[in-house]
């Protein structure tokens, strides 16, 4: 007795058999956003804001600083090179992140 030929599966449908498989849709995203611990602004001392002041008026454009700096419930820290330093809309830009002045909550040069 002579077994059938079998017939061979198109390459798509194989592939198909080993792709992922995620049971529960946004499951990592859902986890991610629940791993972030949200942290309330830090109120700086007088003292603070002065020498917070002083690294402040060291930065020059185009020159490298790391930046801490509060957004959303969360200190960020960024480096990058200082591309506007406003004084008059209180605003520092690190490459394209914009930062307000009152959100810094540390800078070095």
């Amino acid at each position: 007795m002579a077994s059938k030929p079998k017939t061979q599966m198109p390459i798509e449908e194989r592939a198909k058999q080993f792709m992922p498989f995620a049971a529960l849709r946004g499951l990592p995203d859902a986890l991610a956003a629940k791993e972030k611990v949200l942290v309330p602004k830090v109120e700086l001392s007088p003292e603070r804001e002065e020498e917070l002041d002083r690294q402040m008026h060291r930065l020059v454009k185009g020159n490298m600083a790391t930046v801490v700096y509060f957004q959303n419930g969360e200190y960020i820290k960024i480096t990058g090179l200082v591309a506007r330093i406003d004084e008059t809309s209180r605003l520092l830009q690190i490459v394209n992140t914009k930062i307000r002045f009152e959100d810094i909550l540390q800078v070095e040069t």
